[in-house]
């Protein structure tokens, strides 16, 4: 029986409109795109598949095209840690490729996903020759450590509406998710996966941030209509997760 492919030998060139989904090659001058572009390669995951796994060395900067992804680890008690779901737009593991360490997380695709990468060589190329990537990894660092320290105080959050709010509202963070927009293509098993609930307490979140014409369920996904109060809005206490 044939072994099936890794991720990493699926690799491919990217299409015209796969490198048009990636953000931060609009900041390269001319000679530094053609650098970056000529050695980008993207990977078409299978929901399960580990783009990085714990204790890997670094070997890519990886950006999701289309799809979505899990970055996760797990506790001492071998319970699963969820940090950050990654949307489409989404590049992480900077400060990993920036210091060559191992992988400290695992990322996997949570549905299929496109996966870009750029070689770790290539990006310490960028750092030594482009401002504007410079600029663009230094933003992705500042707007990557507020992330986490959200993501510490959702954790600590008993009530569902306001775990699932906040939640939402990380992944249409403009910064490191500027492929999201207005709508973001999920589940609600997938975003029960992502906040650490059950789905039918996840279903009952979303009504009720609906009702409040926060957020429009639509199939296949949650618009946003007001982005502000998911960030800020007070919810009545609810204990039962």
């Amino acid at each position: 029986m044939a072994t099936e492919l890794t991720l990493h030998q699926r690799r491919r060139d990217p299409t015209p409109q796969e490198l048009a989904g990636i953000p931060w090659l609009a900041v390269l001058q001319a000679a530094e795109r053609e650098v970056a572009v000529r050695n980008i390669k993207v990977g078409d995951a299978m929901a399960g598949d580990y783009v990085c796994r714990v204790g890997r060395p670094v070997t890519y900067w990886f950006g999701v095209v289309e799809g979505l992804l899990k970055m996760s680890n797990e506790n001492a008690q071998g319970q699963t840690i969820t940090f950050s779901g990654l949307p489409p737009g989404g590049w992480f593991g900077e400060g990993t490729v920036l210091k060559r360490e191992i992988y400290r997380y695992n990322i996997q695709a949570l549905r299929r996903s496109v996966v870009a990468g750029l070689p770790a060589d290539t990006f310490h190329w960028l750092l030594d020759h482009s401002i504007g990537f410079n600029r663009f990894v230094m933003n992705q660092l500042n707007e990557r450590l507020a992330q986490f320290i959200a993501a510490r105080e959702i954790d600590r959050m008993s009530n569902p509406d306001l775990r699932v709010a906040r939640s939402l509202a990380a992944l249409f963070n403009p910064v490191l998710f500027p492929g999201v927009g207005e709508v973001l293509r999920i589940t609600q098993q997938e975003l029960a996966y992502l906040v650490g609930l059950s789905r039918q307490r996840v279903n009952e979140a979303l009504s009720s941030l609906q009702e409040q014409g926060i957020i429009r369920v639509e199939y296949g996904g949650v618009r946003i209509l007001d982005l502000q109060a998911l960030r800020s809005t007070p919810f009545p206490l609810r204990n039962d997760a």
